[in-house]
């Protein structure tokens, strides 16, 4: 088994093509994790869904029930299988990227975790930000912090992440990649409600708060980061990676694509739909406005091969899907 070294930049072939592949996929019930498990059957790939057993997973995969926490219930599920790509939809703290790091060592050529823009929470510059600016190597990792509390967990997001991927980026034999994921949009099944707050604030013609200073952000459709995550798994590098469409938006944009939707693009109706920011100095803000700015540079992606969207081009598709009325 070939693993190659932990920020290995060849892109020059794909696991498995030719070849059914064994794909296991540790989560992915919701969101895109559906659709990633969807383009991975249609490929061909006998895909192996690890969960609790909360909900089953879709038609025309393995099921596998553990619990992910449990190193012993996760390694009895397993039993023997091993795998061409693991991809980790749900790994959010070191202590689980251990537990997976052992399991899994020796069972697979490569090791997909999804990661998040979070990991560069504590980043603060104009320029869309590398993977470089945020070293897995380099991140201490604290593994007896309170990660089985729900509310630490919350509040410690990006650092979980963080701490995750430091955990993997510590065996230089383990070929793991860390695909940090943009603000995701689009879709008629985003639980997060983000987009949400901003229409029904739009529609009600109330106040929507924003920092004094507003920054921009990078953003993914949801089909582009399914799309991406199956190209990732097909791959043959390795370490951190950016996932984010082209271009920034602003806070103002997306509640422009909104007010274009909720007026239904007549100019007579936009006065009805038109969003009212207030500055706020302290205190929580919406969804999408940022103290500091939001930018990741996908220039490693696209030089890997991977061809993303322009933003602002999909944003009113993303709009129309997350509010239920696409054409």
């Amino acid at each position: 088994m070939t693993t190659g070294s932990a920020e290995q930049d060849r892109g020059e072939g794909h696991y498995g093509r030719g070849t059914v592949r064994e794909v296991c996929v540790i989560g992915g019930n919701r969101y895109f994790g559906k659709r990633l498990i969807a383009r991975l059957t249609a490929a061909g790939d006998r895909v192996t869904v690890i969960n609790r057993g909360s909900s089953a997973p879709p038609v025309g995969t393995i099921h596998l029930v553990a619990d992910r926490n449990d190193e012993n219930s996760l390694e009895n599920a397993l039993g023997s299988r091993t795998f061409d790509v693991v991809v980790d939809q749900v790994c959010y703290t070191p202590r689980q990227a251990e537990i997976a790091r052992r399991v899994f060592a020796g069972r697979t050529r490569r090791y997909v975790m999804t990661s998040t823009v979070e990991v560069y929470e504590h980043e603060d510059s104009a320029d869309l930000v590398r993977e470089d600016a945020v070293n897995p190597r380099t991140v201490p990792v604290d593994l007896e912090l309170p990660w089985d509390e729900p509310e630490f967990l919350d509040t410690h997001y990006g650092e979980g992440k963080r701490q995750a991927e430091a955990v993997f980026a510590a065996d230089p034999e383990f070929p793991y990649v860390a695909v940090r994921v943009a603000h995701v949009l689009g879709g008629d099944a985003d639980f997060t409600g983000r987009l949400d707050h901003y229409a029904e604030r739009i529609r009600a013609g109330e106040a929507i708060a924003v920092p004094a200073t507003n920054h921009p952000a990078t953003y993914i459709h949801v089909e582009e980061i399914a799309d991406f995550l199956a190209w990732a798994a097909g791959e043959t590098f390795t370490g951190p990676v950016n996932a984010a469409s082209h271009g920034v938006l602003t806070t103002g944009e997306l509640c422009e694509a909104l007010t274009e939707h909720l007026s239904g693009g007549r100019t007579e109706f936009r006065s009805e739909f038109q969003a009212v920011f207030r500055s706020v100095e302290v205190g929580e803000f919406s969804p999408f406005s940022f103290t500091r700015s939001y930018g990741m540079d996908n220039a490693r992606a696209t030089r890997l091969g991977f061809a993303f969207g322009e933003a602002r081009e999909w944003l009113p598709r993303a709009v129309a899907e997350t509010l239920g009325k696409v054409n």
